[in-house]
């Protein structure tokens, strides 16, 4: 393995091990959730969600660790995977991520899904109980999906050189 790959391994991982951090702080305050409410969170559960202290705070953990991981996949780790697979990177995300597909490694469409609702996290999680709500509902069952992606891009860096 030449020098540039070794570089770019090495980016792949740091970036994956920065992902997985994020992914286990979110798994954490979710399951802590977990043990006082049932999800889907129900209005009143919510309700009561938010006046314990707590509660909020797991809450408020779990939304931002989700949008941390999210961040870091789509703003670092696509991009070192595929330089580690030795492709440019000087293209459209939309590019970048088509590619990911192709190697069956995340679908767009679930993606740009994922993406609106880190970008709803950034305009309304603060101002509306509903939304705040719905996001943490969604957060939860899309867990194991990020989790997956996050899976199939170790597989590549574990089972294969680049290409």
């Amino acid at each position: 393995m030449g020098h540039k790959a070794l570089v770019y391994k090495q980016k792949v991982i740091a970036n994956l091990q920065e992902s997985y951090r994020h992914l286990e702080r979110l798994e954490g305050a979710l399951e802590a959730l977990e043990k006082i409410y049932a999800f889907p969170l129900s209005v009143d559960d919510f309700a009561s969600l938010v006046e314990e202290t707590q509660s909020l705070a797991y809450s408020d953990q779990a939304i931002y660790r989700f949008s941390k991981l999210q961040d870091c996949m789509g703003a670092k780790l696509f991009k070192s995977v595929l330089l580690y697979q030795g492709e440019n990177v000087n293209k459209p995300f939309l590019d970048i991520l088509n590619r990911l597909e192709s190697m069956n490694i995340v679908e767009v469409d679930e993606w740009f899904e994922i993406r609106d609702l880190r970008n709803e996290i950034a305009h309304d999680y603060d101002t509306n109980d509903e939304t705040a709500r719905n996001l943490l509902n969604t957060i939860h069952k899309i867990k194991s999906e990020l989790k997956h992606i996050l899976d199939e891009i170790g597989k590549i860096v574990v089972d294969r050189e680049p290409n």
